[in-house]
């Protein structure tokens, strides 16, 4: 039977985007297809639901997505009354429930609906599509109070209609009453109510809502800078002593076009990361010379600067009535949602109230999502020490809104703030901290350990000092000492550069011979685990049963039940050769290691991997056909199919994951995407929590 969850409200305003996405996330981590309802639509573009079907990778046919519109919906009542409306809504819904096992379906807006009883018609459709029903109600501007009333009123309700309401969610409360309200409907409700508060970052438009709202002429900016969010308008007018510290972090300058002390001021100041504006709006259609504009373009390269053809009285008019869009366009508003999301709500306990059986696959997205839970629910700090990177600043900015983990940034810390002020990124998380190795006063500790380290080395305190200067050995000690658990590198540094420190410092395990590494190959329906794609050129028996045992304990730490394919050109005893020989030594040192672990070699991939194949050529093998941690015998081997495999059946390849040092450091890809960065981190994250079991 199909599961069906309605997400409803009783008014506009209520921010319901925000839980919507947040109940898709929380579905698409237990379900591999999911179905979505729109019963009544607007006639614009849908955002929530392009913000979805892209985020999420929905296949659905956008006519099965959708009702009807509004309009016709108040025509269909009128004429025929509710129950025809009710009937012809609930149509489109079985159409999607035949196709999908779990539908989440949309509530209306109760925006310009012009459906009388709007409430009821949200009642009676999800009572008539069999779905549990989760309330928003908005609470912005309210006390405490209003905010439990109005919560009570809105279960009595829904529940008085005869829904099955599992849970309530007052949202965009005032921070200062979250807890009060919260505390309060703890005692009065029945169900879970979480308590959302107001969050600037959601409501402030971006600048180029401003360009498309004001047909504003771009004169300079890039796209980075017109996706950076408006957190405030300051209007100058005055004198720029007077004027400077009116600025404010995020905030869009407004002035007339020929003030072009105020322009530059604007700029320069945001250059030196004091503060990091979102852009320069000038009015009256005034627009300054081509000098001051190649001025203000060095001085902030990408920082939007717009014209308007109007004063600033109706440009301020304008502006202030602009509210932030969650959208498609807007990826970093999206994080900024998940992460308000579960910060407040109980994202275990709303998972098990919505009752959704979880499918027996695991898709990259389901692996991506648990991921990330399992790092947010014991949280560690990971240093990073390419802090002046591009893709690590917007990583670090996705991780920290989300609450994955908390970060340290390494380099130097004004380049850090005017990088990220050029991209629009906050540093104020307080799960945040930045430190230069240069200056910092940790370096004369880190010297002085080093050179004991390395004493055999003839490293002297000197030399020590100067070393640990350097960003990756700086961010390995903070490891070795504690002060991160973890450290992840590479987006711009070699292999060598970021495991190097890690040889000499760290050191491997007590129970592991070399550092290996695997690759997390998540497939349309299934991950496996590939191992060594990066570390170990060409690896005798015995190192290579070390990799297959560290592989297996790898992949079972994150939930992919270890089934070891030892790989050769040759399955079983069909085939002879030093290579081969090599792979048959090695299994048989596996299974001598760990008599317990499922393993199978010398095998050949498809026989590894194939039912057909390996009933043809292993019958009875309890591996082969159903491998999922796969060991190649060479580097070269491994690197190229990994490669292949990502490219060829687009594969989402997460790694490479060291394996068998004392403390996890973990090395990029220098073409890392920022979503690598991030399930990397998150993957490093989980293995510093397993240091401790």
């Amino acid at each position: 039977m199909t599961r069906s969850v309605y997400v409803t409200g009783i008014g506009r305003g209520d921010g319901r985007q925000v839980v919507e996405l947040g109940v898709t996330e929380l579905l698409t981590r237990q379900v591999d297809r999911l179905g979505v309802y729109r019963p009544l639509v607007h006639d614009a573009p849908d955002r929530i639901l392009e913000l979805l079907r892209t985020r999420y990778r929905l296949t659905q046919k956008e006519d099965s997505v959708l009702g009807l519109g509004y309009e016709e919906a108040a025509a269909l009542q009128a004429d025929r009354g509710q129950e025809a409306l009710t009937a012809r809504l609930v149509e489109g819904y079985l159409r999607v429930a035949e196709e999908y096992d779990t539908v989440l379906i949309l509530g209306s807006d109760f925006a310009d609906t012009n459906l009388p009883a709007e409430l009821g018609v949200n009642a009676r459709l999800a009572n008539e599509c069999g779905a549990s029903v989760l309330v928003v109600i908005g609470g912005r501007d309210q006390s405490a109070d209003s905010v439990v009333a109005e919560v009570r009123n809105a279960h009595h309700a829904y529940t008085n209609l005869g829904c099955d309401v599992i849970a309530m969610v007052a949202n965009r409360v005032d921070p200062a009453e979250v807890g009060p309200a919260a505390e309060q409907l703890r005692r009065t409700l029945d169900v879970p109510v979480y308590v959302l508060p107001e969050e600037p970052a959601l409501t402030a438009p971006t600048v180029r809502q401003i360009v498309e709202t004001l047909d504003a002429e771009v004169l300079l900016g890039d796209e980075a800078g017109l996706s950076r969010d408006a957190m405030d308008f300051v209007f100058g007018g005055a004198m720029l002593p007077t004027f400077l510290p009116a600025l404010t972090p995020g905030c869009v300058v407004v002035t007339p076009g020929d003030r072009a002390d105020l322009i530059v001021g604007a700029l320069a100041a945001h250059s030196a990361g004091s503060p990091p504006i979102a852009g320069v709006l000038l009015t009256l259609d005034e627009r300054p010379g081509p000098q001051i504009l190649a001025l203000a373009d060095r001085l902030a390269p990408g920082t939007p600067v717009l014209a308007v053809p109007t004063g600033s009285f109706p440009t301020a008019a304008e502006l202030f009535g602009l509210d932030g869009k969650l959208g498609a366009g807007t990826p970093r508003k999206a994080e900024t949602a998940l992460g308000l999301f579960e910060t407040h709500v109980d994202t275990a306990e709303l998972t098990e109230r919505l009752s959704v059986a979880r499918s027996p696959r695991v898709t990259p997205m389901m692996f991506e999502h648990a991921l990330l839970e399992r790092a947010r629910a014991d949280k560690r700090r990971i240093v990073l020490p390419e802090g002046t990177e591009e893709r690590i600043l917007r990583a670090a900015e996705v991780l920290l809104r989300r609450g994955v983990c908390d970060l340290t940034l390494l380099g130097d810390q004004d380049a850090i703030r005017k990088k990220a002020g050029d991209l629009g990124i906050a540093l104020d998380d307080p799960g945040l901290e930045l430190i230069d190795p240069h200056t910092s006063p940790l370096r004369d500790r880190f010297a002085t350990l080093y050179a004991q380290l390395r004493a055999h080395r003839g490293v002297s305190r000197e030399l020590a000092y100067d070393v640990v200067a350097d960003v990756s050995y700086f961010g390995t000690l903070m490891v070795q000492e504690g002060l991160a658990d973890g450290m992840v590198s590479g987006a711009v540094h070699s292999t060598a550069a970021t495991i190097r420190p890690a040889f000499e410092i760290i050191k491997t395990r007590p129970d592991a011979a070399i550092v290996s590494s695997v690759f997390f190959m998540c497939l349309a329906d299934r991950v496996l685990v590939y191992g060594d794609c990066a570390v170990i050129p060409d690896p005798d028996a015995a190192q290579l049963a070390d990799i297959a045992v560290q592989a297996a304990g790898t992949a079972a730490r994150f939930g992919v039940e270890p089934r070891v394919a030892m790989l050769s050109y040759s399955t079983g005893t069909s085939g002879t050769g030093a290579d081969v020989d090599k792979v048959r030594a090695a299994t048989d040192l596996v299974r001598e290691l760990r008599p317990e672990l499922m393993v199978e070699g010398p095998i050949q991939y498809d026989a590894a991997v194939s039912p057909v194949v390996a009933a043809a050529k292993l019958p009875g093998s309890t591996v082969a056909g159903q491998a999922t941690v796969l060991i190649f015998p060479d580097l070269n081997t491994g690197n190229n199919t990994y490669k292949a495999v990502q490219r060829s059946a687009g594969a989402v390849a997460v790694g490479p994951v060291l394996q068998g040092l004392r403390k996890p450091v973990n090395d990029l890809s220098r073409g890392a995407l920022v979503q690598d960065i991030v399930n990397t981190v998150a993957i490093t994250a989980i293995q510093a929590q397993g240091d401790e079991l």
